[in-house]
């Protein structure tokens, strides 16, 4: 499942777990690239609940897509990555790093009050 809702103005929340097959994988991302559409200095709560792999099919449409997938990237300001698996929060670490402009924070589910205060400061 994968899963966008618009909170606000500049604001949005993804929620995937399970696993993604080429057809839900082009699905969501369509349906994010047009949701942040219009975003700017956009905020992201992106909550990781039981994650499996997206099949192979899934992860070529990502990689189609990437070119879109750029630009909607450079619409955010904050990304907060709220996940139970580790490897996942170090993952997302690692991304932030790498991704100029962007800052992105992990946090644990227990934490996901204290990611949204986070996501809400003014970043200077």
């Amino acid at each position: 499942m994968f899963k966008v809702t618009v909170t606000g103005e500049n604001q949005l929340e993804l929620e995937l777990s399970g696993r993604l097959d080429s057809e839900a994988m082009k699905a969501a991302l369509d349906e994010l690239v047009e949701a942040s559409r219009y975003m700017v200095h956009g905020r992201m709560l992106y909550r990781i609940g039981d994650f499996e792999w997206p099949t192979l099919g899934a992860m070529g449409v990502e990689l189609s897509r990437l070119p879109a997938l750029f630009g909607m990237i450079r619409r955010f300001d904050r990304i907060a990555v709220v996940a139970a698996k580790g490897w996942i929060r170090s993952a997302s670490k690692l991304e932030g790093a790498l991704i100029p402009g962007l800052e992105i924070r992990a946090f644990v589910p227990a934490e996901e009050d204290h990611a949204r205060q986070w996501l809400a400061q003014r970043s200077d």
